[in-house]
């Protein structure tokens, strides 16, 4: 029989089937949603959690959802009417191979899904592989796999409610810093003696080239330019050094701006863009620039680039972490986080060092097949980062078929 389409906004009816028993947590019932507007009230309501990553925000989401045109399999889980999860997933097809993912996965530095307390206290393994069959079921005829990726099984004193599923080690870890009351009682989790005398340096050394100032983009003119600057910049980083611009298609750069036209909510902001302006011989010139997300007391730093023509002495980039930490620590913030990937920087700054895995969940033959290889490619991956002059060569690969247009076959 084929699969029966998406709805138009509704969720696609699931029938008795769908509906089953998990143990303590009651009846759970799978629904399918391929539009966020009908969800956006219970939605927004289940954000306001701590644990619950920004990037299952609804605002982060929409912005993603606007700016591509994959199709969206959202699910809401209930039990005895009441909402107890959704998982914002859209479907990606590569190779042949429908894959739901959480939506704006490849720019997302941790996923949690959007569960309620209530759910999260109350699971158990038998919970979490009851949703997952419940996940595979409601799933079926519109994806492969399910691509759970990016999640941290252990955030902020819980454990994941799909901890207890077979998952593998993503190839990335995150790393965060623990902010105290004050940046000197911050720093002295770190060596605080090298902090501030790079700090003082920094700003010698600045002031020698006539001085500068941090700012934060507060006007639309501001922001635009900022934005458009930060792409330049970060195109000729990777250009020198020979990586692929992940930032470089236009439906990405439209995500980013997409996030700065949402208005922040007090210091929660989906994308809020920081820079040092120089002031003397490179009055009004940008140095560095960082896109900074906020939820809660969660401060999450999406991207950074520099201009390395530009005060090359100082370390700007360096700089402006200094101030956006202070700067954050004096908003209330508790946690600033400097996102996936293992940079020498990261192991500098942070404290924290938080472990992430992949849940993948076949839905037919085909996505059985995809799940082994993409295990395979995880642990690849996870092998070659672990050798530093091999993965220096495969991204140089990597940006070199980056800049090559693509031929038809015969050219």
């Amino acid at each position: 029989m084929a699969a029966e389409p998406l709805s138009q906004g509704k969720p696609r009816a699931v029938g008795a089937a769908r509906t089953m028993t998990i143990g303590t947590a009651g009846d759970l019932k799978i629904e399918v949603f391929d539009r966020m507007e009908p969800l956006e009230i219970e939605w927004r309501r289940l954000q306001g959690d701590s644990f619950t990553s920004l990037h299952q925000g609804y605002d982060w989401c929409a912005a993603w959802v606007r700016s591509h045109d994959h199709p969206l399999a959202i699910l809401r889980g209930t039990i005895a009417g009441e909402t107890c999860f959704i998982l914002p997933l859209e479907i990606v097809t590569t190779r042949s191979v429908r894959i739901a993912r959480y939506i704006a996965g490849p720019f997302n530095n941790i996923n949690n899904g959007l569960f309620t307390p209530t759910f999260r206290a109350r699971s158990s393994a038998q919970v979490a592989r009851s949703v997952a069959q419940s996940i595979v079921r409601a799933l079926s005829g519109h994806a492969d796999l399910v691509w759970l990726q990016n999640m941290p099984f252990d955030w902020r004193g819980e454990h994941h409610p799909f901890a207890a599923l077979p998952s593998v080690e993503n190839q990335n870890h995150a790393f965060q810093l623990t902010l105290a009351a004050d940046m000197e009682t911050t720093i002295r989790q770190l060596n605080a003696k090298r902090r501030r005398k790079m700090y003082r340096n920094q700003c010698r050394k600045m002031e020698a080239h006539g001085g500068f100032e941090h700012i934060v983009a507060a006007t639309d003119p501001e922001k635009a330019a900022l934005i458009d600057l930060f792409f330049r910049q970060k195109a000729v980083r990777f250009e020198t050094h020979g990586l692929p611009n992940v930032f470089r298609p236009d439906d990405v750069q439209a995500f980013f701006r997409n996030l700065l036209q949402v208005a922040p909510d007090g210091c929660d902001t989906p994308l809020q863009l920081h820079a040092i302006r120089l002031k003397g011989e490179n009055e009004g010139k940008i140095a560095a620039i960082a896109g900074l997300s906020r939820k809660n007391d969660h401060v999450i730093c999406q991207f950074g680039s520099i201009d390395e023509h530009l005060v090359p002495d100082t370390s700007p980039g360096e700089l402006l972490f200094f101030l956006m930490i202070e700067k954050v620590i004096g908003e209330g913030a508790a946690i600033f986080d400097f996102g996936v990937g293992d940079q020498c920087y990261k192991r500098r700054w942070c404290t924290t060092e938080t472990v992430q895995h992949d849940v993948l969940l076949p839905v037919s033959a085909r996505g059985r097949i995809a799940a082994a290889g993409l295990q395979l490619v995880t642990r690849t991956k996870a092998a070659v980062k672990r050798h530093p002059a091999l993965y220096a060569f495969i991204q140089r690969f990597r940006a070199r078929a980056d800049r090559e247009p693509a031929t038809e076959p015969g050219e």
